[in-house]
């Protein structure tokens, strides 16, 4: 392959953005490439190249790339324009759609971002307590925002900053952590500090991972938070919808006091929503007194493709099923090899450099990141594009087909 289109536009753009891009994650080295369009389970690059995508804009893209269905709801939309400024009809009828799906949604208000939900959702669980400390999983990652990032997973990982310089120290004192599948952590913490509001969680941590959660674990949390009266927080802006209808709150039976979610809600638009029980939502303004506001919160072209989305996903309910099947078959022909172990949950998939999948954030740190990196760039030159990096989930979509699955298989074979 030959990239010298990608080339010059990353020297061009590293003069004039930090570091070239728009995010940590998408630093490749050398350089990027850069993408010309995309079509269900492909990306085409700049330089001619086409790659099956297994990134799927890090998690957004269900229904694979330009799915005509969403396409056409845009489109429409357009024709009646894109920013009101104003709320719109779409607003009750998606929020009918979201409330529905999630129990322990019974209110929601849309924004414009995953990390905005978290942002919030963090800062209403404040008010709703009047408690000041939060938790969050080890490597758990919320976003952005100063209260969470501490030992995030996804690009902070990567580069191996656990914090970010700019970070207030006295914010970050008010941020604990505990280990993922160690409720009994979970439980000692709470016992010894009573000023927690919340504990927010990824109910499987998508940027380290996929993860999965041993035995009981969510429910055991559950439990836990309740008894310590604490607000738990399931930030499922990579697993609701992904896991299934209702995301991972509905898969494991466990009803969280607030959820947030993004990516897949938006049909692949920017958007984020938070929401949970009444008592707690009445609190947001301009209802109550928990300030939250967003020029964008609500935008008309996000709720199109997110209510196409949904109702799509409710109108054809075997994706769920042959997602499920399209990972499975992949494990399957790829076998187990020592050195390294195959992790999967519906379409959510990951090669991990490590004997056994890991358990935690600490185990996933001792994966071979080296030879992630040979793998990686041996998978790019097949034609494959994986999340450069260890510790981000790979996706597959509905758009993925057999053909792209045997060639998958192929190349997993061949270069792992």
């Amino acid at each position: 392959m030959t990239h010298k289109s990608s080339s010059e536009l990353f020297n061009v753009a590293k003069t004039l953005m930090p570091g070239g891009v728009s995010s940590p994650v998408r630093a490749i080295k050398p350089y990027p490439f850069y993408t010309a369009s995309a079509s269900g389970a492909h990306l085409a690059t700049v330089d001619g190249t086409t790659l099956i995508d297994c990134c799927m804009a890090y998690g957004p893209l269900i229904l694979g790339h330009a799915h005509p269905l969403i396409r056409a709801a845009i489109t429409t939309q357009l024709e009646s324009g894109w920013l009101y400024g104003t709320p719109s009809p779409l607003e009750p009828e998606f929020a009918r759609l979201v409330t529905r799906d999630h129990p322990g949604m019974d209110m929601v208000r849309f924004v414009s971002s995953g990390s905005e939900a978290t942002m919030a959702a963090i800062r209403l669980a404040r008010g709703f307590t009047g408690k000041k400390d939060i938790v969050k999983i080890e490597g758990g990652f919320h976003g952005a925002h100063d209260a969470v990032l501490v030992k995030a997973g996804s690009g902070a990982t990567t580069m191996g900053v656990p914090d970010s310089a700019g970070v207030l120290a006295d914010l970050v004192a008010h941020t604990r952590q505990v280990p993922y599948n160690d409720p009994e952590a979970l439980d000692s913490l709470l016992s010894a500090h009573t000023d927690v509001a919340a504990f927010i969680i990824e109910p499987v941590p998508g940027n380290i991972g996929p993860v999965l959660p041993k035995d009981n674990y969510l429910r055991e949390i559950r439990e836990i938070t309740k008894a310590h009266e604490v607000l738990l927080i399931f930030d499922e802006v990579i697993t609701g919808y992904r896991v299934g209808i209702g995301g991972a709150q509905v898969k494991y039976g466990v009803k969280p006091d607030l959820t947030t979610l993004g990516k897949i809600i938006g049909g692949g638009l920017p958007i984020g929503a938070f929401g949970g029980r009444r008592e707690i939502m009445e609190l947001v303004a301009p209802q109550g007194p928990v300030y939250q506001a967003g020029t964008f919160s609500g935008n008309p072209l996000s709720l199109t493709a997110g209510i196409a989305t949904l109702e799509y996903l409710h109108d054809h309910a075997p994706v769920y099923r042959e997602l499920d099947g399209k990972t499975r078959a992949l494990e399957e022909a790829l076998g187990s090899k020592a050195g390294g172990s195959f992790v999967r949950l519906g379409s959510m998939f990951k090669y991990f450099f490590r004997d056994t999948p890991p358990k935690d954030y600490r185990e996933v740190k001792e994966c071979d990141t080296v030879a992630f990196g040979t793998f990686w760039q041996g998978m790019f030159r097949a034609g494959i594009f994986l999340p450069p990096s260890q510790f981000e989930t790979n996706f597959l979509s509905a758009a993925h087909t057999d053909q792209d699955l045997a060639a998958l298989a192929q190349a997993y074979t061949q270069c792992r």
